[in-house]
């Protein structure tokens, strides 16, 4: 099966960490990053979806952070 995530976190290097511990345990980059401004809190935010190919069947329960 075929998971996603979409990671995301302030405009900080806690969100290069995030993505490089992703990269670190298989997960692939999927489509370009984004950076966006949250008004409500006044800081710059960062995304990026990640996908990855792992053996099973997918159901709602599945842990994807686990992976």
């Amino acid at each position: 099966m075929k998971l996603y995530r979409f990671l995301s976190e302030d405009d900080t290097s806690a969100f290069c960490h995030k993505v490089t511990a992703a990269l670190n345990k298989g997960w692939v980059l999927h489509g370009d990053p984004t950076y966006a401004f949250d008004a409500a809190r006044g800081v710059m935010r960062c995304g990026q979806a990640v996908t990855k190919e792992v053996i099973g069947e997918y159901t709602p329960e599945v842990k994807l952070g686990e992976h």
